[in-house]
């Protein structure tokens, strides 16, 4: 007689059965629960015989061994003894059964209780064995068949699964019906198309749940579904379909209806997959309408100028007539855009092509290119004069204050110009050509034109270099900052220092500001760029105060653009935060234009860099605008007298009278004066007989890097020491 030894005394991957161990291989895990030898020997007999080594049998002796083991998750099929020590009958089988419905079980019967084991499989078990049965061949198929039946249902199960979790899931709306025309199926958007819940709709008639009208004549259409079974194939509805909801509201469809046949080719029903086309049709309308037009002020745009120029250029060759292309880009829009805001920007750029268009002719063709961008399209013009008083017009008109939303504004333009066919004979050319123009007319100052000439192109190449250069410069930490000291003239101690920018060009050395800063302004890169100085110059001067440095002020220049951007202030505080630099030992220069394009606002950025503890200077005072009533309007601590003014100081009194002026100026509102430029001790010795107090200059220090500065600092610290 076989004995089995029980799983809680099995060791490791062998199994122990009547003192011999058979090997745990990776096959399909049959656990015998079970304490019936007599039940127990044929078991382990039938599959231990050749051909059925695919089986690894595992025993458990009681339901809680057996409970215990297919919480294990491996167990392929279980042999079930209904009576075992801890339980009995029907009931062992439940227990069983709560814990691994999905695992088949085949109740191993015994003769005289062959109704027991049909009650358990009427309950879910897969079969029933009687002794009988328990011979290699029966019992091996009878736990393939098993296996393999829940394996199939498994498959099902989850394709299933799969197919109602894809129709819940897609845009489309699918609805089927039997052969008789009543709905079998919806998913969830036909619940919502059709305004049926699912539940509901079941069982009804397609013509019930599925209303379609023919938008022109709002007779009833035809039902897809019936013509699909009829003529057994894929139909489709026409084009103004109209689906009317449970609740009457109406929407476009578009539809194709398809027979569903059975194994062996029979209709049994039909499917139909629809979709709402009513937003879609809006949608390609406007697609349409956009993809020729700017949707802000409504003119023409990049696409739609293209073919007009094209169209323009084949009319000039016939006729012999000209063709002009202006590029015309807004100064300072962005300077608008953000202090006013976007809805303020779109009513100037709306204001201004109104008047554009207004100021042409009728042929001509405005377009708007993106951002602050237009160009304009002067179709069959008989000479270059024609453009030039085009765009003398265009000027003009920009000139004349705008009024946007009860705010009055000013804003000027730069024009370039081309002209077909001298200046290029297709359209790619032409509007390439008179951007570098406008390029060339910035760089003279903006506000004016200029006509495309074949040396700007080489310029125009190199500032598109920078500005790609630019792009990378941060990224490849290319720049760096250069320091110059600030010195009491009276005694010559450095009591601050100015932050320059400097750019290491890869193969090309250390670039000045002078070279790539009006660009990184032009494309907006100064931001970026100005938020790293910032920061590198905090960290720099706590490098400094750390050394034993505390009083040392670091200066950083701030240009229109970063002063004007929304988040320069928040910005100013979180690099003071991070970097821990003192506010009162960074001085923010500003030049006199900067704070005169906006006067409330620029005062109350400076009110709120004051309210920080920050120092503000003017810097390059008495260049740009004549802000000297405005001076006491502002939270200023200190003047900048520009170098230009600084170096025609001589000994003839009326070429420093301007100087003068400026110091007695600042003396009387106590504003600290500092002169930039200081080459000479003349100069030096003059501008300390006027009660100057600060200076810069080389006759001082050149701008040096920060280690090369660290030194000379240290050692001005260990003297006065």
């Amino acid at each position: 007689m076989f004995k089995i030894e029980h799983l809680s005394n099995a060791k490791s991957d062998l199994v122990k059965v009547a003192g011999e161990f058979v090997l745990d291989a990776p096959f399909a895990k049959v656990l015998l629960v079970n304490d019936d030898s007599g039940i127990a020997a044929p078991v382990f007999e039938a599959l231990k015989t050749p051909g059925n080594e695919d089986f690894r049998l595992q025993c458990a002796g009681t339901l809680c061994e057996g409970l215990a083991e297919v919480s294990r998750k491996d167990v392929g099929a279980i042999l079930l003894n209904l009576s075992l020590p801890d339980s009995q009958g029907r009931e062992t089988f439940d227990k069983l059964f709560a814990v691994v419905p999905e695992t088949p079980i085949l109740i191993l019967g015994e003769a005289d209780r062959e109704d027991v084991a049909m009650l358990a499989v009427k309950a879910g078990a897969q079969d029933y064995l009687m002794p009988s049965h328990l011979d290699a061949y029966s019992l091996s198929r009878a736990l393939r068949n098993a296996i393999e039946r829940k394996a199939i249902e498994d498959a099902l199960y989850i394709e299933k699964e799969r197919a109602l979790v894809t129709l819940n899931s897609i845009g489309d709306a699918v609805l089927c019906t039997d052969v008789a025309g009543k709905v079998t199926y919806m998913n969830l958007v036909a619940e919502t198309m059709t305004g049926w819940p699912r539940s509901e709709a079941i069982g009804k008639p397609l013509r019930e749940v599925f209303r379609i009208i023919d938008g022109a004549t709002r007779a009833a259409a035809r039902d897809p579904l019936e013509m699909a079974v009829e003529q057994n194939r894929t139909v489709g509805l026409t084009v103004n379909c109209v689906l009317v909801r449970r609740d009457g509201f109406e929407s476009a469809i578009e539809d194709s209806a398809a027979p569903i046949h059975d194994r062996s080719g029979r209709i049994i029903g039909a499917v139909i997959v629809f979709h709402d086309v009513s937003a879609a049709r809006a949608m390609a309308m406007q697609m349409a309408y956009s993809a020729q037009h700017d949707l802000v002020t409504n003119l023409p745009n990049r696409l739609l100028l293209n073919d007009r120029i094209s169209q323009a250029i084949s009319l000039a060759e016939r006729q012999k007539s000209l063709v002009g292309v202006l590029f015309l880009d807004l100064d300072n829009f962005k300077y608008i855009n953000d202090t006013l805001g976007h809805a303020v920007g779109d009513g100037l750029l709306k204001s201004l092509a109104n008047k554009l268009v207004s100021t042409l002719r009728a042929s001509d063709t405005v377009s708007r290119q993106g951002g602050d961008e237009f160009v304009v399209l002067l179709s069959s013009i008989d000479s270059r004069d024609s453009a030039k008083e085009s765009a003398t017009r265009i000027l003009r008109a920009l000139n004349e204050p705008q009024i946007v939303e009860e705010q009055t504004l000013s804003i000027t333009g730069s024009l370039g110009i081309s002209v077909y066919p001298d200046d290029g004979r297709d359209t790619e050319t032409l509007l390439k050509h008179a951007d570098v123009a406008m390029y060339e007319a910035k760089d003279k100052g903006r506000n004016n034109f200029q006509f495309f000439k074949s040396q700007m192109t080489e310029k125009a190449l190199e500032r598109r270099t920078v500005e790609n250069s630019l792009r990378h410069a941060l990224e490849q930490e290319e720049f760096v900052l250069h320091y110059q000291p600030k010195i009491e003239l009276k005694t010559g101690t450095i009591t601050g220092v100015e932050a320059l920018i400097r750019w290491r060009r890869p193969g090309q050395g250390i670039a000045s500001p002078t070279s790539f800063v009006p660009v990184a302004e032009e494309c907006g890169l100064i931001v970026t760029i100005g938020k790293w100085v910032l920061r590198e110059a905090c960290r720099q001067g706590q490098e400094w105060r750390s050394l034993g440095l505390p009083g040392l002020s670091v200066a950083v220049n701030v240009s229109a653009v970063e002063f004007s951007d929304p988040g320069f202030v928040d910005g100013v505080r979180a690099t003071l935060a991070q970097t821990g630099f003192e506010a009162g030992n960074l001085e923010i220069e500003l030049t006199e234009g900067v704070l005169m394009k906006d006067v409330p606002v620029a005062a109350a950025v400076l009110l709120e860099l004051k309210r920080m503890g920050v120092r503000l200077t003017i810097d390059d005072f008495g260049t740009g605008y004549s802000s000297l009533s405005y001076l006491q309007e502002f939270p200023i601590d200190s003047l900048k007298i520009d170098r230009s003014f600084v170096q025609k100081i001589s000994a003839v009194p009326n070429d420093s009278l301007l100087v003068d002026a400026i110091i007695k100026l600042a003396g009387s509102l106590k504003l600290v004066v500092v002169a930039e430029g200081i080459e000479t001790e003349e100069q030096r010795l003059y501008l300390l007989s006027l009660d100057c107090a600060e200076g810069q200059g080389f006759l001082f220090s050149h701008p040096v890097p920060a280690e090369e500065l660290t030194e000379v600092l240290l050692q001005s610290a260990q003297t006065a020491a």
